[in-house]
């Protein structure tokens, strides 16, 4: 049997020099995220989002994006859970795209706005109707006695709300904004001599400055 720990893969010669990257890092990223898609990254817009608890412990969890634009990376879930929770007592955070096959990441740190509440309306009469009625059935991240009491919740919202009539969006439900202020691409090389190119917002807000880090 292969002891795992003891791998040791050589992520090949792809290369990523400041001249094949865009001035600006998110058109950068949607043109990863779009080679990702294409080469079959499994989820390629999922993300490991880290924020800080109000004691200042450190967590972690994968959220899907929805929406990144030159206002930011978005993403929705509910507010009262722990990372909603997290994100009220410390609105920063970083988005961490993984994308193993492809031996390249990309990591997003910034700071985190509430979307508003019209924007959380259209997201979440996008959504398919069983997403819809398992987001108000479950308080995210709360205690519950069994799996028994979770599938009785979804069963009196399914009631609630019957086929054909609308599944409102709960109070506590909505969507994020993550501003960046640090956009890091990491492409893997060989040898673990990997490119890592780190792109800073300036102090004015709309202007960007690129430079390389060591692996």
């Amino acid at each position: 049997m292969t002891d795992p720990l003891a791998r040791h893969t050589d992520y090949g010669n792809r290369s990523l020099d400041e001249s094949d990257v865009a001035d600006d890092p998110i058109a950068q990223f949607s043109a990863w995220l779009e080679d990702a898609a294409a080469r079959g990254v499994y989820e390629p817009n999922a993300m490991v989002l880290s924020t800080v608890d109000a004691d200042g412990t450190p967590s972690s969890r994968t959220v899907l994006l929805r929406a990144v634009d030159a206002h930011g990376f978005v993403f929705y879930t509910d507010r009262s859970s722990r990372k909603g929770q997290a994100l009220a007592a410390h609105p920063l955070a970083t988005l961490l795209f993984p994308w193993y096959t492809v031996h390249r990441q990309v990591n997003v740190t910034g700071e985190v706005a509430l979307v508003d509440d019209a924007e959380s309306d259209a997201y979440w009469a996008s959504r398919p109707r069983g997403s819809r009625i398992s987001g108000t059935a479950s308080a995210q991240s709360q205690p519950i006695g069994s799996r028994a009491e979770l599938d009785a919740r979804v069963a009196e919202v399914e009631v609630a709300f019957p086929e054909g009539r609308e599944v409102p969006r709960p109070a506590r439900w909505g969507g994020y904004r993550l501003r960046p202020r640090r956009i890091e691409f990491w492409q893997g090389r060989t040898s673990r001599l990997h490119d890592r190119l780190v792109f800073t917002r300036g102090d004015r807000g709309t202007d960007w400055s690129v430079e390389r880090l060591q692996p």
